[in-house]
């Protein structure tokens, strides 16, 4: 973060911050509205007094996550790129904003450009999406029903956190991977599998992990907020 400030600016660090928005809008919209309909749905009736289980709860979130982030994908490909070209002097970049991106993608490589990485994004945001929605609705089961702490503001701190944990030990390999293939340049045509290989081969396993530090206080933050956000808004609303 020093580096990127005093190399490029403090405002780089909100390099994407537009395209960053719409696929929140996008994808935390359906992967969050859709989850406790999905997850009823997988379940089925249950009985007073039984809750849904932990594989349960882990369908709903790879389920949503699939579809939110199939919906979103063009913003997320686009907020990539505007970031990855933070890093070129300004006369180099190829984009002029949010909305030049967009369409130099289309012009370039249709529709179909917008779903470049869509395998390895879908892997990435359903593992990460059932990580942090199936972790949070089970620890707030546990420490609820079984430890006797009350549904309240420090109940979901603690289990938000826990799922940001999470989503960073389960997540971190397939988001190195994404961000890699959707910063292939022009005309790059290596597979998955060509790139997996080549990391390992050049980099090593840890390779998978590299940004987990920052990552982890990136999703925790993001998780304490979103879901102590969520449970204000479910009880004022409710």
């Amino acid at each position: 973060m020093k580096t990127i400030a005093s190399e490029e600016g403090i405002f780089a660090l909100w390099n994407g911050l537009t395209p960053g928005l719409q696929r929140q809008f996008l994808f935390a919209g359906l992967r969050i509205g859709l989850y406790v309909p999905v997850r009823n749905m997988i379940c089925g009736e249950l009985k007073p007094g039984q809750n849904p289980t932990l594989l349960q709860k882990i369908y709903a979130g790879l389920a949503t996550g699939a579809i939110g982030i199939t919906i979103a994908n063009p913003t997320d490909l686009v907020k990539i790129r505007m970031q990855a070209q933070g890093r070129l002097p300004p006369e180099q970049r190829p984009y002029r904003g949010s909305v030049d991106c967009y369409s130099k993608v289309y012009a370039a490589d249709g529709l179909k450009g917008f779903w470049v990485g869509w395998g390895p994004n879908v892997m990435r945001n359903s593992i990460i999406n059932a990580t942090e929605l199936a972790s949070y609705d089970q620890y707030k089961q546990l420490v609820t029903q079984k430890f006797g702490m009350s549904d309240g503001l420090h109940t979901h701190t603690l289990c938000a956190f826990g799922a940001g944990l999470n989503a960073v030990i389960f997540g971190s390999p397939v988001d190195v991977l994404k961000t890699r293939i959707m910063n292939r340049s022009a005309g790059d045509s290596q597979s998955v599998v060509a790139i997996i290989t080549g990391m390992i081969k050049k980099e090593g396993l840890g390779a998978f992990y590299k940004g987990c530090v920052q990552n982890f206080f990136r999703l925790s933050t993001f998780n304490v907020v979103l879901f102590v956000s969520l449970e204000q808004i479910k009880k004022r609303f409710a």
